[in-house]
């Protein structure tokens, strides 16, 4: 559809090489449109030897990336479209466009990396200069999900880089393609051998592995709060990783009545539907001022039956295929359990009738607190919906990764955003992340911040130097 060759390296990168996995044992990876086995097989790694080289990449080095991913940001989206079932448009814009800001923005970064100097008191009447530095932590271990494959790499792998490190990251086991072409990329940009690799493989074996190596000094996570968990237990018991975990979600968005509602309809669907719902900071719950919560559902469903669900490789399509069977199952599963407890199930709700793994655009309503659906996170296209006419239970959960508010009154709108507990505050917009602005949750969503200059510090340590002259 997209008139193209693509060429993907099939193989683990390690030391700068594209080597074949010990005993030469491969699996199978799945293009979600169709369902079928894509045509190369990857390597899956039995187990992990470290070797890096230690140094600093310059700036010079990450912009000649950024440079090599726009040449090839046409093959890059195609490639995670035909991967992770991304709408080639949005693969393109937000995928692939976010990743390369995010390499230009972190390449300002490599050589403004500084420490400070600090007066101290408690030494006199000695002379003393005390200053700190801070230093690159080694062996980075990143372990990435599979919603935004190359956009997650680029997030951790940025910083992590700019701050002088090496890096090993694992793929999500199903998406591990643009993973590989970016490792390509690096080796054409002059990386130095051993600053980048890539290894493919199931989070039970690969995942694990890093998680307990004695060698890998921090360890950034981007996945469920189940697994989350259970790297934290084993960086610790293992050595005593740094550690930053960004996990899952049931982000509130509060919609009241003096909000401009055609703007609140637009972004209440993108903020659920965004991705294919696909997306870590998506709307989980939706709580709407009961005197146009009628009004906003009959609106949202008008538009839901506009949307156009198909190939995502096709410029018309709004509504791709979710990414993976087993992730498809859970949403039948997930929609199965709001209906059982009794919440209104307004419309869809159930598997597309054609090949593939695609699942209908769905909204609940007449959701309570007690059930199922708000308090879990469904990870894909359901919009779960409730009413409030006073009174606001958005902090009832356990998660703090994002949130949202919709107002024209801009006093409510800050006092609101200053009670929510959740690492980001949406006013009358919603999914607008930036490279420089820091992103990260709080509670069980986990800690740590992607993005900007805090997240140069979840990659360094500091060193205090006291010197008496």
């Amino acid at each position: 559809m997209n008139n193209m060759t693509i060429q993907i390296p099939h193989q683990l990168f390690i030391n700068g090489e594209f080597v074949d996995a010990e005993g030469g044992k491969t699996y199978k990876t799945i293009n979600p449109t169709d369902g079928q086995v894509h045509w190369t097989q990857i390597p899956f790694p039995l187990s992990i030897y470290l070797h890096y080289i230690f140094l600093i990449v310059c700036m010079f080095v990450f912009s000649r990336l950024a440079d090599l991913m726009e040449q090839h940001q046409e093959e890059l989206a195609t490639i995670e479209s035909i991967d992770s079932g991304a709408v080639y448009t949005l693969a393109l814009k937000t995928h692939i466009g976010m990743s390369v800001q995010t390499f230009r923005y972190f390449a300002g970064w490599c050589d403004k990396i500084q420490g400070c100097t600090i007066p101290i008191n408690q030494a006199r009447p000695n002379r003393n200069l005390t200053f700190t530095k801070k230093e690159p932590i080694g062996v980075c271990a990143i372990v990435i999900p599979w919603n935004y494959p190359l956009m997650m790499l680029a997030w951790k792998t940025a910083a992590c880089l700019a701050a002088g490190n090496t890096v090993v990251l694992k793929p999500a086991q199903v998406t591990p393609l643009t993973a590989l072409k970016f490792a390509e990329l690096t080796a054409l940009a002059k990386f130095p051998k051993g600053v980048v690799n890539i290894l493919p493989g199931s989070g039970s074996l690969v995942g694990q592995r890093l998680s307990d190596h004695p060698d890998v000094r921090k360890l950034g996570f981007t996945g469920s709060t189940e697994i989350g968990k259970q790297i934290m237990k084993s960086c610790a018991v293992s050595n005593v990783k740094k550690v930053s975990l960004e996990l899952g979600g049931k982000s509130p968005l509060i919609i009241f009545n003096d909000c401009d509602l055609d703007k609140a309809v637009r972004m209440g669907m993108s903020s659920v539907f965004f991705n294919k719902g696909e997306n870590c900071i998506a709307a989980g719950r939706l709580f709407i001022e009961e005197s146009i919560h009628d009004t906003f559902v009959e609106r949202v469903v008008n538009e839901i039956k506009k949307m156009k669900i198909g190939d995502p490789l096709d410029r018309s399509t709004d509504h791709g295929p979710q990414n993976h069977k087993a992730h498809l199952d859970k949403l039948v599963e997930y929609c199965e359990k709001g209906v059982k407890e009794r919440a209104n199930l307004v419309f869809g709700g159930k598997q597309v009738n054609r090949p593939g793994f695609f699942f209908e655009p769905t909204v609940f309503t007449d959701v309570q607190d007690h059930m199922y659906i708000a308090i879990e996170e469904s990870f894909g296209p359901i919009m779960i919906i409730s009413k409030f006419s006073n009174g606001l239970r958005a902090n009832a959960t356990e998660y703090g990764l994002a949130s949202g508010v919709f107002t024209r009154d801009i006093s409510k709108a800050l006092y609101v955003s200053e009670k929510l507990q959740a690492g980001t505050v949406f006013i009358n917009t919603y999914n607008k992340t930036d490279v420089a602005a820091p992103f990260g949750g709080f509670k069980q969503s986990g800690f740590g911040k992607d993005l900007g200059q805090e997240a140069l510090n979840e990659y360094l340590k500091i060193k205090c130097v006291t010197v008496e002259y």
